[in-house]
């Protein structure tokens, strides 16, 4: 048996969510719900209130934290990365626990137990993870490059560093697999970017990041920052898209073969070398990288050279979560129609909250990009107008929606990914069933549900 279907493994924690929530499981059909994963958990246990005139303490918490980590380390175990569960009281007393596994068909749900997206092609990414550089022939390198000046600037403020040795560089290409740019070559000659543990270590680090302008990696912890290295979710990722501008000095894209990530901010934001500039950009210019933001980069500076020599330390992280016409929202304080989102650049449209008439999405049939619809249940006038819209991907609507069409038989097939939006408190069985209906459309692993059964002794 595994780990996680022991019912010795929750007994803990089950204490603690019989003692937090006596009141609603003690109603007929009562039931609570929570998620654990390695990184964190949402449980329903309430917090103990902290003593008057002291702030809460990690003690206070600290069996729930036990008891969860109990659980974490059945989840380690097995192998398995993050479990959903239900707590309900059967009419004899007994504690009865299911413990959902959702399998590598789901992504991990954002408010337990519910889930989040539905993988219904393997390995299929959201189109702005599949969009690849725009050629721009007409762009070069700045005027600003200037490698012996960048040399002797680096020397000056670091006139004992010690440079990483040709082959150092040869191997770092290598592993790479792209040619360093002269720029670069240039700062590792001067300085290979490492530090020893030990007396100094911060020290050391501090002089070499006041000389560059940024925390430098070592040859070895050099990437390239293409789409596999800023992952996202699907039912965030679907929602967006990418746009570059005719202006732009940076390509809009999740990540590039271009992209050649030496350093960071101190904050966690890469500092990178781009090889794929923007239409108005410049071959071997110093871009950003928002560790907040899973699409865009932000210009630094014009080079290497002009970042380290003029220290330009400014850039600005502003690229709007929304790219008319590409992206659209309808709702009580965006736009107040589909006609109005209706556009032929249309990707990605979200129907949130709406409070007139339910919506028609005729509009829409027709539209040659659009990829993505999401609707808030309840805001659809007709589902099944769904199935004319042949280029979906991806799809999220609420239970009653997706009920319609899969008795139509009018789930469009294809769809890549798919989620179920609910709100309120709704019982997660009918939810799980309803996925697994989606997921055997298209073959995919199902969800499993397994129930233990036992009475929750005292405190031991």
């Amino acid at each position: 048996m595994p780990w996680r279907h022991d019912f010795a493994t929750w007994e803990p924690l089950l204490r603690l969510v019989q003692s937090s929530n006596a009141e609603q499981l003690a109603v007929p059909g009562g039931h609570v719900t929570g998620q654990i994963g390695h990184g964190g958990w949402s449980v329903p246990v309430q917090q103990p209130l902290p003593l008057p005139g002291r702030a809460a303490q990690v003690e206070d918490m600290q069996d729930e934290f036990t008891a969860v980590e109990r659980v974490q380390s059945a989840l380690k175990a097995d192998g398995v990365g993050d479990v959903s569960f239900m707590v309900e009281s059967a009419p004899d007393g007994k504690t009865v626990l299911s413990v959902f596994d959702a399998g590598p068909a789901v992504e991990p749900g954002f408010v337990s137990p519910y889930l989040g997206a539905l993988l219904l092609v393997e390995g299929a990414v959201p189109e702005p993870w599949r969009r690849l550089p725009e050629p721009a022939p007409a762009t070069g390198p700045s005027p600003s490059v200037d490698l012996a000046l960048l040399e002797r600037t680096l020397r000056e403020r670091m006139p004992d560093a010690i440079g990483a040795t040709e082959a150092e560089i040869a191997e770092a290409e290598a592993r790479l697999g792209i040619a360093l740019p002269e720029e670069l070559k240039v700062l590792y000659r001067v300085t290979h970017g490492r530090w020893e543990d030990g007396a100094g270590a911060y020290e050391a680090m501090e002089r070499i990041a006041d000389a560059v302008g940024c925390e430098l990696f070592s040859l070895d912890r050099l990437y390239v920052a293409d789409v596999k290295s800023r992952p996202s979710p699907w039912r965030f990722a679907a929602m967006d898209a990418v746009a570059t501008a005719p202006d732009a000095a940076v390509q809009d894209l999740v990540g590039s073969p271009g992209w050649i990530v030496f350093g960071d901010s101190g904050g966690g934001d890469r500092v990178a070398v781009d090889l794929t500039p923007g239409p108005t950009g410049h071959v071997g210019q110093i871009i950003m990288l928002d560790h907040e933001r899973n699409i865009g980069a932000e210009l630094r500076a014009d080079s290497l050279t002009d970042m380290v020599v003029n220290r330009r330390n400014r850039w600005y992280s502003g690229r709007a979560w929304d790219h008319p016409p590409v992206v659209a929202r309808v709702n009580v304080r965006s736009l107040n129609s589909v006609e109005a989102a209706a556009h032929p650049d249309l990707e990605v449209l979200g129907i949130g909250v709406w409070e007139g008439e339910p919506l028609s999405l005729e509009p829409l049939v027709g539209l040659p990009r659009l990829r993505t619809l999401s609707a808030y249940p309840g805001a659809l006038a007709d589902p099944l107008e769904i199935a004319h819209l042949t280029g979906l991907e991806y799809l999220e609507l609420g239970p009653e929606e997706w009920r319609v069409l899969l008795d139509a038989d009018a789930v469009p097939r294809g769809l890549s990914a798919a989620a179920i939006e609910v709100q309120g408190e709704r019982h997660p069985l009918p939810i799980m069933a309803l996925a697994n209906e989606l997921l055997a459309l298209w073959g995919r692993p199902l969800i499993t549900r397994t129930v233990l059964e036992g009475r929750l002794g005292t405190e031991r």
